[in-house]
């Protein structure tokens, strides 16, 4: 199937600009489109690289692209801005999110040895602790005690990343008392978040996995709105009713105003192993219903994680599971990660 650059600029009539109540093609903000083949690249000029509607704008060009004139159609935005404000994720390729509809069901260390495990494949993996409220980073890299350095670069002061194997970590557990709630409102709490995304000098980085809080509230509705999210990993536990959580976390991702893709469903604690019946396998929670509510859902099955006691013995030591290579939830995080990487989503 051919089509036009005309064909392209009409459907992006539809893509509206909030801020200015427009569409993107009225308002001049499509600099240059450009096809070849299946693939398209639409070039947009944003007022600031902080714009909070950019993600939002990125995800509808893609999603009216495909919807109205190729579904196969290998779409990629090149992103400009007004201003000469730094943008300081310009060298981060792919964001990925970690999110869960409640608490408990082992989201943190999931996102902790995911991150790991996208490295052992090579690339530069940054971890953003986005739980402001519950930051668990600290402790799952033995990092309790550490501060990052500060730096001033261009007349603004940059935070540098702790760098412990090999992962590039941020977390609002770094700068506050561990044994002080933090009692702060919802913008409180999102300007933090700011702060952590934008004065962090990330570098150059082939993935940034972000640690979402559970549930769904102020943090996910910025996160969507104000940053490239490429997609999002749904945490679960086996039971069914933890389903309606998931289902809720799927709605939010899936609501017109945040467009963010998923990449699927990971279920954890799937089963009990012990260590001296490594073949064995017991379902203490239930067995295969997140596969079937997956299937239902229309979105990937991306594995199991089993109940190992070293999950959690490594998780509160410092040393996450994934560095283990002999251990069979290694595995199973190293085959979550090659998924994620294989995803339609990260292909386009």
């Amino acid at each position: 199937m051919s089509y036009t650059k005309n064909q392209v600029a009409e459907i992006l009539k539809k893509v509206l600009y909030f801020p200015k109540g427009d569409n993107i093609i009225s308002l001049k903000m499509v600099e240059d489109i450009k096809i070849d083949g299946k693939n398209i690249n639409v070039t947009i000029l944003f007022p600031k690289p902080t714009d909070p509607a950019v993600n939002i704008v990125i995800n509808t060009v893609k999603s009216e692209i495909k919807k109205n004139i190729d579904k196969k159609a290998i779409v990629t935005i090149t992103q400009k801005s007004e201003s000469k404000e730094e943008n300081s994720l310009a060298g981060v390729k792919k964001i990925i999110a970690v999110a869960s509809g409640k608490g408990g069901v082992g989201k943190s260390t999931v996102a902790v040895n995911l991150a790991i495990a996208l490295s052992k494949t090579g690339a530069k993996v940054g971890l953003l602790d986005t739980d402001i409220y519950g930051p668990s980073i600290p402790i799952m890299f033995g990092l309790e005690n550490a501060k990052p350095q500060v730096v001033s670069k261009n007349g603004k002061q940059k935070v540098i990343p702790i760098n412990k194997y090999g992962i590039h970590l941020i977390s609002i557990g770094f700068f506050v008392d561990p044994e002080q709630a933090l009692i702060w409102r919802g913008p409180m709490a999102t300007n933090a978040l700011n702060q952590l995304f934008n004065d962090a000098e990330w570098g150059e980085l082939d993935y940034l996995v972000l640690d979402l809080p559970p549930g769904t509230g102020d943090i996910h509705l910025t996160l969507a709105q104000s940053y490239p999210v490429d997609g999002a990993v749904i945490v679960t536990t086996p039971q069914k009713v933890a389903m309606a959580d998931v289902q809720k976390a799927i709605s939010m991702f899936n609501q017109d105003n945040i467009k963010i893709p998923i990449f699927g469903l990971i279920e954890n604690m799937s089963y009990f192993v012990p260590e001296e019946l490594p073949d064995n396998k017991y379902y203490i929670f239930g067995k295969s219903y997140s596969k079937s509510f997956s299937e239902k859902a229309n979105i990937p099955f991306l594995g199991q994680i089993p109940i190992v006691q070293s999950i959690a013995e490594s998780g509160d030591s410092g040393n996450p599971i994934v560095l283990d290579d002999k251990s069979l939830a290694s595995k199973a995080f190293v085959d979550l990660a090659n998924n994620i990487i294989n995803s339609e989503i990260l292909s386009k």
